[in-house]
């Protein structure tokens, strides 16, 4: 099978597609023919393999797993022993390791039916952008119906998917983003925006009560000011820079600020599970939710989907379509 593979870190340039054996169907997951995968930043970092520090998961010096990619949508081509939620021919949407090639090994605890509404490049949008809206908003940040939540970057992956999941769950959204996309956030449900080349939004006079932070540039003081007193600040993704811990840098310092006082500031890294997916299921079965697609790749163009999504402007979602809807 044809699938994208990288033999050291670095830019864009360390990935090629070579032709590599079908991963073998072990206990309890299946193997997938992948039709469509998705770009997320946890790729980006695991081919530059920055910061150094995710190299303890990834490998150190060298990636450990060649391939790459983790968002996934296609189907059941051979189910493992132990597997009782999946039969050959389902089309299933999840996780599964080195999706950016023609077939992928997935754990059945991490897969779920594909929503019948949804083409497989929809459904590929949706897993890790999608469970980190939703753990942040209901886990970490304990929304409640009837709250005031901040979106900054609400035009991006999690974002998109962030303003429609906190209206699903009955909050007042404020998404923050560009004048590009204004009107994009404001039709995914968003009851004010603003747009930051016009505006501080850390300057208003409105508190909220949860703020979810996909971009991590403003200051902890900053984003403190804009909180209600008993407010919780979730951070989910930051500046690509410091090579040693990146993101973490800020994440730290924050946490550290937000040590004193009544309000609350978390990080956290999305948990994939199929309870959460099953929950995101329901959601784009009945239409309260959709993915935002904005580009579309081949499995030979993931090197420039990776370098578009390290620009830190992808409007929703970049897929990379493997089998085109309607082939078998």
């Amino acid at each position: 099978m044809r699938a994208i593979v990288q033999h050291r870190y670095g830019s864009s340039e360390v990935l090629g597609v070579e032709e590599v054996d079908k991963p073998e169907v072990t206990d309890g997951s299946v193997l997938i023919r992948v039709h469509a995968a998705s770009v997320n930043p946890l790729d980006w970092h695991r081919m530059t393999g920055l910061p150094y520090v995710a190299r303890m998961e990834s490998g150190l010096f060298a990636p450990k797993r060649p391939g790459l990619g983790r968002d996934v949508a296609g189907r059941v081509e051979a189910v493992g022993k132990g597997v009782t939620r999946f039969a050959v021919g389902d089309a299933v949407f999840g996780g599964a390791n080195g999706s950016f090639a023609e077939y992928a090994r997935g754990s059945e605890k991490v897969l779920a039916p594909k929503p019948e509404d949804l083409t497989f490049e929809e459904a590929a949008a949706v897993p890790v952008a999608a469970l980190t809206a939703l753990q942040g908003l209901r886990d970490h940040g304990n929304l409640q119906a009837g709250q005031s939540v901040l979106v900054n970057g609400a035009s991006g992956g999690v974002g998109t998917f962030a303003i429609q999941i906190a209206k699903i769950l009955g909050a007042e959204v404020t998404g923050v983003c560009s004048t590009p996309n204004v009107e994009m956030v404001r039709s995914l449900g968003a009851d004010h925006v603003i747009d930051y080349t016009t505006e501080d939004f850390t300057k208003n006079d409105h508190r909220y009560d949860v703020f979810l932070d996909n971009v991590g540039n403003r200051s902890a003081s900053a984003c403190r000011r804009v909180l209600a007193p008993t407010g919780t600040y979730v951070i989910v993704g930051g500046p690509k820079t410091g090579k040693l811990i990146g993101p973490l840098t800020r994440m730290i310092g924050a946490m550290a600020y937000f040590k004193a006082g009544s309000q609350t500031g978390t990080f956290f890294i999305s948990r994939e599970n199929r309870e959460d997916l099953m929950v995101l299921h329901g959601m784009l079965s009945s239409q309260q939710l959709r993915p935002v697609i904005s580009r579309r790749f081949g499995l030979t163009e993931v090197p420039e989907a990776l370098d578009h999504l390290g620009t830190g402007h992808t409007r929703g979602k970049s897929v990379i379509t493997i089998v085109a809807d309607g082939e078998a």
